[in-house]
């Protein structure tokens, strides 16, 4: 099994990367000029106001980049590409009104199942459950939970500097090498996932510890929903035993946020209010400074991945480990020039 990376794919990650890299500095300017800052709190482990915004530079380096490929006749109509823009457009401006005003839970979500239904309309949908088959009227509810349940899950682990920008770019990637790998393959979700991974360098190049600015509700919306999407249209349109896959691939925010809900559920709490007892939470308790937790839980992503690469031929597994070493000495690379930057 051969996979191959278009020219789409490679420009795309490289625009979004050099958009992002642009973008984040006037986003951070901007955000600590109109007071749009994190303040610390006995919850939060950051010590000074940092900008909150950061979903603004993701989104918009990833429509860019986009629009880019578009202008060089790349851009790959059809396929649910879209419904999946317009679903991860109106998910980042929940997260924006969000990390401005603060909106109520309820509220945030109620819109974003009517994000999901519209995306569901427009074709995004789970309709097949290994050893079951076609699951009918199940397909709207399962699809809703899914989509749901995984935007929810990146902005719950984005507790940590770098964690779940690092999180975010290993399961793009790793989704994007298994959608390339799928019989039939699937490029434009592949695409997605490496114009993600693209965008998320740029944001973490000003995001390692220590960090200069946050991806705020709006940047995890954005960024689970695309995950949650191209899980969908790139691995789960399999009839097989592979729509199991982005279980695996997104290992380390399932668990966080099906831990994290059935404890406060079991207190009596809503699963939505935050607590400091998230499993990054739990690492730096036991000692662990912020760059080891994020290590350690970037660590269990990659082997997550290379699991579910496994299960598609040792050629999958080969690409996958090229594309995530890659990935890998990029992010040490860029936390090392911020070391060197700040000395």
């Amino acid at each position: 099994m051969l996979i191959k990376l278009t020219h789409a794919h490679i420009i795309g990650t490289v625009l979004a990367y050099l958009i992002g890299v642009c973008l984040v500095p006037l986003v951070i300017s901007f955000s600590k000029k109109e007071g749009l800052v994190d303040v610390p709190n006995e919850r939060k482990i950051h010590t000074k106001p940092i900008s909150r915004i950061g979903g603004v530079a993701i989104w918009a380096s990833t429509m860019l980049a986009f629009l880019c490929l578009v202008f060089m006749s790349y851009y790959p109509y059809g396929s649910l590409l879209s419904g999946i823009l317009l679903g991860g457009s109106l998910m980042f401006l929940l997260g924006l009104v969000d990390d401005i005003y603060n909106l109520n839970a309820k509220f945030k979500l109620f819109i974003q199942i009517s994000v999901a239904t519209l995306v569901y309309l427009l074709g995004v949908q789970i309709n097949n459950i290994p050893f079951i088959g076609d699951i009918g009227i199940f397909s709207y509810p399962i699809t809703l939970l899914w989509i749901v349940g995984i935007s929810n899950a990146f902005n719950f682990i984005d507790g940590v500097d770098g964690l779940a920008g690092s999180v975010v770019t290993v399961n793009a990637v790793t989704l994007a090498v298994i959608a390339v790998a799928m019989t039939p393959p699937n490029p434009i979700s592949a695409l997605i996932g490496f114009i993600l991974a693209g965008s998320m360098l740029a944001f973490l190049t000003y995001n390692f510890n220590p960090a200069k600015i946050f991806m705020g509700d709006s940047g995890a919306l954005f960024s689970g929903f695309l995950l949650a999407a191209i899980s969908i249209t790139g691995v789960m349109k399999a009839a097989t035993l592979a729509i199991l896959l982005p279980f695996l691939v997104l290992a380390v925010p399932i668990m966080d946020i099906t831990f994290s809900s059935l404890r406060r559920i079991l207190k009596g709490q809503s699963p939505f209010v935050a607590d400091s007892e998230h499993i990054h939470h739990k690492l730096l308790h036991a000692g662990f400074s912020q760059k080891k937790t994020v290590m350690i839980l970037t660590s269990v992503a990659i082997i997550a991945g290379a699991i579910a690469s496994l299960f598609l031929g040792s050629s999958v597994t080969k690409h996958y480990f090229m594309y995530i070493l890659a990935i890998v000495v990029i992010m040490f690379l860029l936390n090392f020039i911020k070391v060197l930057t700040k000395k």
